[in-house]
């Protein structure tokens, strides 16, 4: 996500949080072939790397940004160039929880989030749950289409 993407405040990056996030995905997903931040030293961005995507990707990212304002972004991209993210920010194009859908993810074709939970733990458990339900139903419409996950 760009920041030319949000309107308004998103916050400090809130690292407690993008901790929370990484030790979830370690305990739910099997395929996390490894974690890391953008920066040692101030990071910005967690950075999950998974051993499989969606499709016929074979190699996928989760790039995570969490904000001491409860924002956030969870942008995947995958071997095959898919895109698609969940997000939450001030923005003009969409309501405040968005999806962006795949393959581009772009901003103009935001639409609402199926995720109304604002939690660090239930957001995260909900973005697994979608993206474990497209991967498993090789489905990328399975992506947004639950009701309040998790």
């Amino acid at each position: 996500m760009s920041e030319d993407d949000r309107a308004g405040e998103f916050g400090p990056i809130y690292l407690p949080a993008l901790q929370r996030i990484r030790d979830r995905w370690l305990e739910l997903e099997p395929v996390v072939d490894a974690t890391s931040y953008d920066d040692v030293v101030a990071p910005t961005e967690l950075q999950i790397s998974l051993s499989d995507g969606l499709g016929d990707a074979d190699a996928a990212r989760l790039d995570i940004q969490w904000s001491e304002l409860g924002m956030y972004s969870f942008h995947y991209v995958d071997s095959e160039d898919v895109n698609w993210r969940f997000d939450r920010h001030p923005n003009t194009h969409s309501p405040e929880t968005h999806f962006h859908p795949p393959p581009a993810a772009t901003t103009t074709a935001a639409e609402p989030s199926c995720i109304d939970v604002t939690e660090v733990s239930l957001v995260t458990r909900a973005v697994h749950s979608m993206w474990r339900a497209a991967y498993d139903n090789d489905d990328l419409d399975r992506l947004n289409s639950a009701s309040n996950p998790p």
